[in-house]
């Protein structure tokens, strides 16, 4: 009688798949440790070095519209240039029947003005600002004047002349001062007070939105 003996059980096959993902890990190891070496040796850092400037990096701030126009906004009235002025002017009274001599006023003032001009920022709109990543546009509202005046310590009587049978007009001197106060104005438009200030305010506002971190600030 033959006896037949059992074979033995099969071994278990290793699994392909394994053998495969691990063999591309080592691969990706082993590239990447070949990488940081050659790019230790060509940047001059070392280890620590490199792993912090990997991790570090450069910092970006992000500024929106909202954040801009408010910190516009915050300046409030922009007063940019100060016009000044010294003039003498003429004012006088005279009577329609009588000459001068008989029932005349006239006053000499010499004033001392100032005009301030700039730029209202509390108009800004929404529409305004325009911000694309580290650039920015702004439209400014128009220049304005915002004080004329006289400076009363420097502003005096130079002369005043009455007639034989005539009283100084209390009026006068008012009056005189309020043409002072329009001819200084007048000047300081004829001289591009507005330009003046428009130009002073994009310079101011430049210099801001730069130190918030835009890069290229165009005002209009």
């Amino acid at each position: 009688m033959t006896t037949q003996l059992d074979s033995p059980p099969p071994k278990p096959a290793t699994s392909r798949p394994l053998r495969w993902l691990a063999g591309i890990l080592i691969g990706i190891t082993i590239t990447l440790v070949l990488i940081w070496v050659a790019l230790s040796a060509f940047t001059g850092y070392g280890a620590i070095q490199f792993a912090r400037m990997l991790r570090g990096g450069q910092v970006h701030i992000s500024v929106d519209q909202p954040t801009v126009i408010r910190q516009i906004r915050a300046l409030q009235r922009l007063e940019t240039v100060s016009y000044t002025m010294d003039k003498i002017i003429t004012g006088e009274r005279e009577n329609p029947v009588l000459p001068a001599f008989l029932a005349g006023d006239k006053l000499l003032l010499v004033v001392h003005g100032e005009v301030m001009a700039g730029v209202d920022l509390s108009k800004l709109q929404p529409g305004d600002v325009i911000v694309n990543g580290r650039s920015v546009s702004i439209r400014l509202p128009h220049a304005e004047i915002f004080t004329t005046r006289l400076d009363s310590a420097k502003t005096r009587v130079y002369s005043r002349e009455t007639g034989l049978f005539s009283t100084p007009d209390p009026n006068l001197e008012s009056e005189v001062r309020q043409e002072a106060e329009r001819q200084l104005q007048a000047a300081a438009l004829e001289d591009g007070i507005l330009k003046t200030a428009a130009q002073n305010a994009g310079q101011t506002l430049t210099t801001l939105l730069s130190g918030l971190g835009f890069e290229t600030v165009h005002v209009e």
